[in-house]
């Protein structure tokens, strides 16, 4: 995406900000105070009632994210979680994926660092990396189209601060039908924008590990209706893993300035992210034979001298890395770099509310985004550890382009006949995605260490070279470079009906995608760009669902819901290594079915919010590591709970999530009735933590029962549970110190394994920080 010009788009949506901007001032005085927000503002956070402040779950909280009428969560028809900084800030997180490990229904294998991780909901499956079946949005608007991209998923560009206000986490629901997709469900992380004060904090990993962050947000007013907030933050250091460098090395920058009138507001927004962060990847493991029949333990066994918990092969010694490029030349790029992400982002948000029950709101933003990832990926595993080296893969990968423009308008109307409010909302969702990546992967013999391993040649002598370059690699299957443009259109529908203690609504959107661009391969023997077999992309895909829900609240302190939704999940890059994608063959969609129902209930300091799910999926896709194309169904039925209590200076919330999931179908029979790879039985959370005075002291506590780890389930990765305890101390009334550990009983938690067996993925090892924040 060139930034040279200004499309038709922003031309419309500045038009849009005029225009609402001057209807504001005139049109104040015939607004209609009753008529409802429309979902999705956020021209402030929402006022804290008294039920709020005394129960755990916070059911009175209005929530916006993937709703098409602001209520409280009491009233919604959806599956829906909230955390605010403090409850961020206490998680002992290290990474925004991390963080939604906290959130009930969702499956965060958040083991790769800053980013790279997979995620998913209710039993849907992770058979690619990222976020399939889940978007990530900042206020309200997509980070990515697609969750899944190859080496860039969502998260990568998103990072937690300061000026975060509130996450909401929603599943399932009307995620289908109000994002685009995002079946499973959407994390939405809103800023702050305007609140009065602000802080700054520093924070310090003990033992060198986590590195030194500053952070920072600052808000007020001007007077005339006009607000602003700014913050960010800067690090450096090791990372969670010992590198022997600065593997952690940048920061972020970001801002809002709005102006509010009687009945809306108009907000300018920018982000500037550049940030550098180690990407951990599987390292070598071993495990117990099976024999041809599936008989045996399938258990994993670390390899001596490699601790799965603390290994990180992108070491000092590992200085340079020369690629292949787009351009047709050779390159040197520096490893140490790993994860490096460049975002700049501008955006415009506005929101207004007519008389008669008229509503309009407009989201629009702008990104560029780049970078490149590198990381170590085994190849093998030295035999079974028996050598004193293996072979390792440098997934080095330029991250060329995958700028984007998005914008969300809707226009609401609500009408009242006998006492019941109805809200009909007519939504147009329009974007643009780039994905253009290139690949040169070169292998090195690295020393099976876990720290500071040397580059070696096939007599375990250092060097400096590669044993293989790109374009011998794995046959030269990854010597690839290709350069797609997404453009997606989506208008939607939805119906709200308010019948006092029973609301319904329906939802129902139309996707359609059209890809252009290309892609191409080495030539090998030539050992250049393959200029002649450059392939077209050029297709279109569409896709209509819907979502249907009712919310009965039998009492004040007591709802029942349920809700059926059918959504899909586009395609990008997966698409580009199987059947032709020029328009001579269709392309497959991945499609998830979902039924829930659930109640809301709360007594006293108690509440909880329980959901029965079953969710369909129907897929394809294709690995990197394995080379391997699968089509795939999968059944997944169970239940979501999630709980809080309040009494006195002691607050418990937590969580579980029961899931049964079965391989349904497969592309030539196999693995049947298996349970699908990495899905575990059950997962929970739990975070206790008691005040006294001026301290507070708690944990959160994570665990999961074993799951397989092949599709074939003869691998087993065990259960675990980690335990983040922290401590607080409030100096003043400006001063807190505060002290966090990261998996304080040092655990090994495996998320991921090859399937076979020769690699695998676990969870950091211990970390400790401590923390000052200042608040004015």
């Amino acid at each position: 995406m060139t930034m040279n010009t200004i499309p038709r788009a922003v031309a419309v949506a500045a038009a849009t900000f005029v225009a609402l901007a001057a209807q504001a001032q005139s049109s104040a005085p015939q607004a209609q105070a009753a008529a409802p927000q429309p979902a999705g503002d956020t021209a402030a956070a929402q006022p804290v009632t008294a039920p709020e402040r005394n129960e755990g779950l916070n059911l009175e909280r209005v929530v916006v994210t993937g709703t098409s009428v602001a209520r409280t969560k009491m009233k919604q028809s959806v599956s829906i979680s909230t955390m605010d900084i403090e409850q961020v800030q206490k998680s002992g997180a290290l990474s925004s994926a991390e963080l939604l490990r906290s959130v009930p229904g969702v499956r965060s294998e958040s083991s790769g660092g800053e980013g790279n991780a997979n995620i998913t909901v209710r039993g849907a499956p992770i058979s690619a990396g990222g976020s399939r079946y889940v978007q990530f949005q900042e206020d309200g608007l997509p980070v990515l189209l697609f969750g899944d991209i190859a080496f860039g998923t969502a998260d990568q560009f998103l990072r937690t601060d300061f000026m975060l206000d509130r996450l909401e986490a929603l599943r399932g629901g009307s995620a289908s039908t109000l994002a685009s997709n995002s079946p499973g469900g959407v994390i939405n992380f809103i800023s702050m924008a305007g609140e009065e004060g602000g802080s700054a904090g520093l924070s310090l990993g003990l033992g060198g590990h986590t590195g030194t962050r500053l952070d920072f947000t600052y808000g007020g007013s001007f007077g005339s209706g006009w607000k602003f907030q700014v913050g960010g933050f800067q690090r450096a250091g090791q990372g969670a893993r010992e590198s022997g460098y600065n593997a952690e090395n940048g920061g972020q920058l970001r801002g809002n300035l709005t102006k509010t009138f009687a009945d809306g507001f108009v907000r300018l927004s920018f982000k500037h992210l550049d940030d550098r962060t180690p990407s951990y990847m599987p390292v070598p493991v071993m495990v117990d034979s099976v024999d041809s029949a599936g008989v045996g333990h399938g258990s994993i066994h670390a390899i001596p001298g490699v601790n799965p918990r603390t290994a990180y092969f992108i070491t000092p010694h590992l200085t340079a890395d020369k690629v292949f490029t787009r351009d047709g030349g050779y390159a040197t790029t520096n490893p140490h770099d790993g994860l490096h992400v460049k975002s700049d982002a501008i955006g415009l948000e506005a929101s207004l509310r007519f008389g008669d029950g008229w509503q309009l709101s407009d989201k629009f933003r702008r990104a560029s985004n780049s970078g490149r990832f590198i990381a170590a990926f085994p190849a093998d595993n030295g035999s079974n550890g028996t050598q004193p080296f293996f072979t390792a893969t440098l997934f080095n990968t330029s991250i060329d382009d995958l700028g984007n423009q998005f914008n969300d308008l809707k226009l609401s109307k609500t009408l009242t006949f006998g006492g019941a409010n109805t809200t009909l909302t007519a939504g147009l969702f329009s974007g643009t995605q780039n994905v253009a990546e290139t690949w040169f992967w070169n292998q090195y013999n690295l020393e099976m260490k876990g720290t500071n391993a040397r580059v070696v040649d096939a007599n375990g002598e250092p060097t400096t070279q590669p044993v293989s370059n790109g374009w011998q690699t794995w046959g030269g299957c990854c010597v690839r470079t290709f350069d797609v443009q997404y453009r997606q259109t989506a208008p939607y529908l939805a119906l709200s009906v308010d019948l006092g203690p029973v609301t319904l609504d329906g939802s129902v959107r139309r996707d359609h995608q059209r890809a252009t661009g290309w892609f191409q391969s080495g030539d090998l023997l030539a050992q250049t760009w393959n200029e002649a077999g450059r392939s077209v992309v050029n297709y279109e895909v569409a896709h209509t669902s819907y979502s249907v829900g009712a919310n009965w609240q039998l009492a004040p302190n007591l709802a029942l819901f349920a809700r059926a939704s059918d959504g899909v999940a586009f395609s990008a890059d997966r698409l580009l290594y199987g059947n032709p994608v020029d328009g001579s063959q269709p392309v497959n969609v991945n499609q998830l079915k979902q039924v829930e129902g659930g109640v809301k209930w709360r007594s006293g300091g108690f509440s909880t919010f329980a959901t029965l799910f079953q969710a369909k999926t129907k897929e394809s896709n294709y690995e990197v590591t394995s080379q391997k194309f699968t089509d795939n169904s999968y059944d997944a039925k169970g239940l979501e709970l999630e709980l809080g209590w309040r009494v006195g200076d002691f607050r418990i919330n937590g969580g579980a999530t029961l899931t049964h999931a079965r391989i349904t179908g497969t592309k030539d029979g196999t693995n049947v009735g298996h349970k699908p790879r990495r899905q575990a039985d059950l997962t929970y959370q739990l975070v206790p933590s008691y005040a006294f005075g001026p301290v507070e002291a708690g944990a959160a506590l994570i665990g999961t029962t074993k799951s397989f780890g092949n599709d074939e389930n003869t691998i087993t990765m065990p259960a675990y549970v980690v335990v983040n305890p922290y401590a607080s101390y409030r100096v003043s009334e400006h001063v807190d110190l505060s002290l966090s550990v990261n998996n304080a009983f040092n655990a090994i938690g495996y998320t991921e394994i090859e399937g076979d067996g020769h690699a695998a993925r676990s969870i950091n090892g211990r970390t400790v920080r401590v923390a000052m924040k200042y608040s004015f």
